[in-house]
């Protein structure tokens, strides 16, 4: 027992970059607008008192696969081929160890908490994407693992930005800096609302350009699994948003296209609003992209130089600085996919990649993320999450025609997944897998169990349903929230 352990084809709306309205260099908020009023009449949020302790959650999502033997579940005792090269260190929290190369998150190990337990069937990228960014086990009839359908499954994102309601304008659920794309192209399923609509997707903060061939937290961290040297002159920008189809406001986007500074696109914008009979939705879009604390949100790169020293100059550090002020502004649930598709996906080269290009800027980054919310006392109200697709295999092997040096294949028979604030007990352990970290050995946890513990922290009541087109009720909660965690 470990210390703390308890018992227990249709693409996202977008319209082209160079038809995007530009505000500066911030686009105006898309992704269905009618979120910002419409569900304050369909959420029904009054039947039952709020659950969950957070105001919030920032789901970090690291696509590819993080390896448990490499980061928070090691087995030094076990054979060569199974153990790694890594080796565990001591944190804070009295016979809990992690890796290595971890030391900053080690020193605060009082402020997070561990399942190394939770389980699913799919080894396959596609399948693996939707089971953990949807909270469903099973994946829908007509799955697609090569696009995005209406008929996938709503993602949690999604589920949030419908059952929360927005405050001051803001989105409740959003997602950044990129889209998941897999480098040949094809869109990852599970990121979207599904079966839900499209008027329900979550919003996308579009700030990391799409590289085929180069992953990780560019531009100081940027690497290539399979080490072909391809250049990546990728620029973190403040985010290019899109307006969905059919919104029907191309007269606005033509003004806009004539402004050339933020200054100059506020003062347009009021003066419009003012002679122009906007609905609602489109009048609280313009509020949105007016209000100042939203744009200090967005304008990460240019932080103070303290605070980007704290969480890096780098893709990962300028994420996390985004999420965690858009919910100090009101946002409910911010995803952030900390590498674009396959980042962590080391089934080779793995241990030199995670040593000095994917756990450095996390480790960095996750711990300002904690201090700051912590020293603002917005911790205990903000449920911080981190998981794969899946984890990775047990035994270490060499795929010699893609890779000099080895790894690990894909496994959805476990992985650890991180908690912090929300009420969450730091230095818990959840769950535990078997001697050579393949298989659950106690309390295994599903999927479904993992979103139910992010719906419950933000408060949405488990007797919660959204309604389809057909008036068709849906549950939100199909486990219990992870036991003996909060």
């Amino acid at each position: 027992m470990k210390p703390g352990a308890s018992q227990a084809t249709c693409q996202h709306p977008r319209v082209a970059r160079r038809e995007a309205i530009q505000i500066g260099s911030i686009g105006l908020l898309g992704m269905g607008i009618n979120h910002l009023t419409g569900l304050r009449q369909a959420t029904g949020q009054d039947d039952v008192g709020p659950v969950g302790k957070a105001k919030s959650c920032i789901f970090i999502f690291l696509s590819g696969g993080l390896a448990q033997h490499e980061s928070f579940d090691m087995k030094p005792s076990a054979p060569e081929n199974i153990r790694g090269e890594f080796k565990p260190i001591s944190t804070r929290t009295p016979g809990l160890q992690i890796c290595e190369h971890l030391p900053m998150l080690a020193q605060r190990s009082d402020q997070w908490a561990l399942c190394r337990s939770l389980t699913h069937g799919s080894n396959e990228h596609s399948a693996g994407h939707h089971i953990m960014l949807t909270g469903h086990s099973q994946l829908p009839p007509g799955f697609k693992p090569n696009e995005p359908s209406r008929t996938d499954r709503p993602s949690i994102a999604a589920i949030a930005g419908r059952a929360k309601v927005s405050a001051n304008n803001l989105p409740p659920a959003v997602v950044l800096p990129e889209r998941l794309v897999h480098n040949s192209g094809r869109v990852i399923p599970g990121q979207d609302a599904g079966e839900m609509g499209s008027q329900y997707d979550p919003w996308m903060i579009d700030a990391s350009p799409f590289h085929a061939k180069s992953y990780g937290a560019f531009p100081t961290y940027a690497f290539d699994h399979q080490e072909r040297g391809a250049a990546d002159k990728r620029i973190f920008q403040a985010p290019q948003l899109s307006l969905p189809h059919g919104l029907g406001m191309r007269e606005v986007k033509g003004r806009l296209k004539l402004l050339q500074t933020l200054q100059d696109q506020r003062r347009r914008l009021d003066g419009h609003a003012e002679t122009e009979q906007f609905d609602r939705l489109r009048q609280g879009a313009i509020d949105l992209l007016t209000d100042a604390s939203v744009h200090h949100a967005l304008d990460v790169t240019r932080a103070d130089a303290k605070t980007l020293e704290r969480y890096g100059s780098n893709s990962f550090g300028w994420s996390l600085l985004m999420a965690r002020r858009l919910i100090s502004t009101g946002v409910s649930l911010v995803q952030v996919n900390l590498g674009n598709d396959e980042t962590w996906d080391t089934h080779g080269n793995a241990f030199p990649h995670l040593k000095d290009n994917l756990f450095p800027p996390t480790d960095q980054a996750l711990s300002a993320l904690l201090d700051d919310l912590q020293s603002t006392g917005e911790l205990d109200e903000t449920l911080i999450v981190m998981a794969s697709e899946f984890g990775r295999t047990p035994q270490i092997s060499l795929l010699e025609k893609h890779y000099k040096l080895p790894g690990r294949d894909h496994w959805g028979a476990v992985q650890s997944v991180w908690f912090a604030g929300g009420g969450v007990r730091g230095g818990n352990v959840i769950g535990e897998s078997d001697e050579h970290g393949g298989y659950p050995s106690e309390q295994p946890v599903t999927p479904e169990s993992f979103a139910a513990t992010i719906y419950q922290a933000l408060g949405i009541p488990q007797t919660a349903v959204w309604h389809d087109a057909a008036d068709r009720p849906h549950q939100i909660y199909h486990g219990r929230p992870i036991p003996g965690l909060i």
